[in-house]
This record gives C-alpha cells, structure tokens and sequence, in this order.
C-alpha cells in the first residue's frame, strides 16, 4: 500500500515539473517572439510565468540554454510532421502540396516560434546552436528532394532548386506574416495556403500553358499498367486534378515465345516491323537480347503507332518511319492504303490478346502479315492493389479514364462489378480511342468522352474541353 502510495506521489511530482517546465517555455516563447534575445532576461520569464527565478534556473542553466532548448523543441516537432504528412504522397505535385499547407499551418499555431524563428539569425555560439542550424537544413532539404523529384518526373522545370526553396519559403513565410497580421479566420487560413500552393505551382510548373489547375478539385481515376500509370497521372496532377491512380494490368512474357522466336530467326526480310504499343517496344527487345540476336532495323520500315511508342523507340536507338496520324488500327490500315504491299512481310509484335482487325485488314491489301504474342496482360496481386482500392471507396470521382479494352475489363474484375451499367450511371467516362469506347458500351456503359487524336496528349485535351463547358 506505502509502495502504490510512493508511487503516486512520484507521479504527481513528476507532473508538477512537467507542467512548470512547459509554462516556463510558453513564456520564454512569448517574450522572444516580441523582443530580441539580448532583451530578454531571465527575471522576465521569471515573472511572466510566475514561477520564482531560482526555481527557472533549476530547469534551464541559462538564457542561451533557455532559447535554444525551445527552439529546438519546435523544429523537431516541425520537421517529424512535415515528413509524416507527405511520406505516403504518390508524386511530387502532392508532395509540394503537403508541405506548402502543413508549414503554413504549423506557424499559424504556433506563431511564437514562428515569429522567433523569423527574428533571430542563429548565430550565437552555443553547442544548441549548430544543432538548429542543421535542422533548418533538414527541413529545406526536404522541400528541395520535392523539387528535385518533380523535375526528375518533368512536373516541374528544370529550375535551381536552392533558388526555388528559398522563393518558396520566403511566399509561405510572407503569407503566414499577412495572417497573424490580419488575425486570419480559419476559413481565410484555408484559402490563402491554397493560393499559396496555387502561386508556387504554377511558378514551378513544367507546362506554362494556359492549361494549368483547369482540372483543380476534379477528382479522375486512371487505369493503366504499373509502369505507365504515373507518368499518365502526372499529366493530370499538372493540371491540378486529384488523381486515383489504379495499376489494373501487370504486364508479363506471353506463355509461349514459339511464335515470336520462329519470325525473328527464320524470316528473310521483314519489310515493316509495327510497334501498337511502348510495352511491345519494351518486351520485343527484351526477348531480343534473351535470344542474343542483334536484330537490323535498318533493314525495316519501322511504324509506331503513337507519339510515345516512338518516344520509347528512338531511345532505345530504333529508327521510326512512318507514324500514322490516327492511332488506331483503322489509322495505320489508312496510313498503308497508299502503298504496295502485294508479298511484303509485315511483323506486328503484340499483346496475347491482341485483335484481328490491323492484320486482316493489312491481309486484304496483300501483305503477308507475321504476329506473335510478345506480352500477356494480368491482374496485379491484392496486396498491390488494396490501397488504391480504398482510396477509390473513400472518394467522390467525377471521371474513370480506360485506355485498352483490357483496363476496363480489369476494372470490372478487380472491384466485382456485376453490373457495369449501374456502377457508372452516376460517372463520367472516357475513353482512349474507338476500339476501347466500342468495348465499354458493349458493356451498355455510356462513354462521355473519347479524344480526336487517340492518345493521353488528345485525351488530356478532351478532359479539359469537357470539363470546360
């Protein structure tokens, strides 16, 4: 019983120091923020916090310690937040966003330390004092690695990013300097940080048309593969949309490579080598390089049907000819329509599921028409996909964006769509080009919008326009 007793007293005597030591801080922190360091004297924290001046000693051995302790105090809680609040940010646009509103939010709560931080250059000699200084570092660096991502993801410019942190910060600080002046309501707080991160973005911003934020507060989910969904949403987050990025295809070898391996080892001459798409890029030189062929591509006409497509093909140093100006099956039957093709070899590397109507139609005109499957498009695995999913089922979204028959099929599959109809009666739909509209309203799903130009430039330009009106 004398034990429990002990114990309880132990507690509330460590309470007691804890709740002096935290009035003495208040205290300190409301006189350093109205006055320089050299004015303040430990009699005037003494007496604000109404604790006797010996007793002040007794938590902190001198003023110096005093300052530096608290300050100390709040850069820690500032930068552990600041890191929180955009580790799971998906993109840099989102990042910045975080940080722009967090920072903001954080000096207009504690403008004592704010106006603190502001007044006093650091530079007293004080083993605190270095400490400080580093983390004020810190917490620039972690605004230049966003700046540094979204120029690596072409979000952003190819601008100095030590320039850009100090731009930025010097608008947040003035913003938070207008508030506390102006004693700012919550609701104006809410409105200038987002004017704030508006004025920075479009400052940082890698498309200076007037394009940008005209998507702003429109909610959009795309589905793509893996490895393309980010680039397609970064075209999106640029305009301002918050974007549901959804990896509805997992990209992987065909299950046999029998087809593919027979046209590159025993046909003579290919006289045109079609690419439908950066993954049969990707995949017919990855089986190349398996099968230690140096395959001439020289000696082909090489067409891409999209601006991308050919993007990838010339990276990976493959001479584009021909491109058709539609993007669609149809578009590269019209492309052709102007050539012999009576006993030309043809060679279209494609998906498993690839459809019959580029060859057929090239087949008519008298070429001599070669596929192979080069990839087969999956699900990825729930674990993948469980986050993204909850993000969906906790959102309002105004558009779903399908690029492949495949994409919307995936979707349906993933989610247990029964009935398509009614799941997207209250949506906005899109789609990339003919052959995907024609699948999703087999489904009896209306499509809203479906570009000119087939292909995320001329959707991107679709969504604008529609969004518009």
């Amino acid at each position: 019983m004398r034990s429990n007793m002990n114990t309880v007293s132990l507690n509330n005597k460590e309470n007691k120091k804890s709740l002096k030591r935290k009035k003495i801080i208040e205290s300190a922190f409301q006189l350093f923020s109205r006055k320089s360091y050299h004015e303040v004297m430990m009699e005037d924290v003494a007496k604000l916090s109404s604790i006797a001046k010996g007793t002040v000693y007794t938590y902190f051995n001198s003023k110096e310690e005093l300052y530096f302790s608290i300050m100390k105090l709040r850069m820690e809680k500032l930068i552990a937040s600041l890191k929180e609040n955009i580790k799971n940010e998906i993109n840099s646009v989102n990042s910045l966003h975080s940080f722009i509103i967090h920072l903001y939010m954080f000096m207009i709560k504690y403008q004592n330390f704010f106006l603190m931080y502001r007044k006093e250059s650091l530079k007293a000699e004080h083993e605190l004092c270095s400490e400080l200084i580093a983390m004020g570092k810190d917490y620039r660096n972690v605004l230049r690695e966003i700046i540094k991502s979204g120029k690596e993801e072409r979000l952003f410019r190819n601008i100095n990013e030590d320039f850009a942190v100090e731009l930025i910060l010097g608008s947040i600080y003035g913003a938070v300097h207008r508030g506390i002046e102006n004693n700012f309501s919550e609701g104006e707080q809410a409105v200038e940080r987002e004017k704030i991160f508006d004025f920075v973005l479009n400052g940082l911003s890698a498309n200076s048309s007037k394009n940008i934020r005209q998507l702003k507060g429109k909610t959009i989910v795309v589905t793509r593969s893996a490895d393309q969904i980010q680039e397609s949403a970064n075209r999106l987050l640029r305009l301002g949309a918050d974007v549901i990025s959804i990896p509805v295809l997992d990209i992987v070898p065909p299950e046999s490579w029998k087809q593919f391996d027979e046209v590159v080892q025993s046909v003579e001459k290919i006289d045109y080598l079609i690419f439908t798409s950066v993954n049969t890029v990707k995949m017919f030189l990855k089986r190349l390089e398996e099968l230690s062929i140096n395959f001439n591509f020289k000696n082909s006409a090489v067409v891409a049907i999209g601006n991308k497509t050919a993007e990838v093909c010339r990276k990976n140093n493959i001479p584009v000819n021909i491109i058709p100006k539609n993007f669609s099956s149809q578009g590269v039957i019209n492309e052709f329509s102007s050539f012999e093709l009576s006993g030309k070899v043809i060679f279209i590397p494609r998906s498993a599921i690839g459809r019959e109507e580029l060859p057929e139609g090239l087949k008519s005109m008298g070429a001599v028409v070669k596929t192979a499957p080069v990839y087969n498009v999956g699900i990825p695995s729930n674990e993948i996909l469980l986050p993204y999913i909850e993000k969906l089922n906790g959102s309002k979204p105004e558009l779903f964006i399908f690029t492949s028959p495949s994409t919307f099929e995936n979707f349906l599959s993933i989610l247990n769509i029964t009935d398509p109809k009614k799941y997207f009666e209250d949506f906005n739909v899109a789609a990339i080009g003919p052959t995907t509209k024609e699948a999703i309203e087999k489904r009896e799903v209306k499509v809203d919008i479906m570009p000119e130009e087939y292909s995320m430039d001329g959707l991107e330009e679709a969504v604008i326009k529609f969004f518009s009106v």
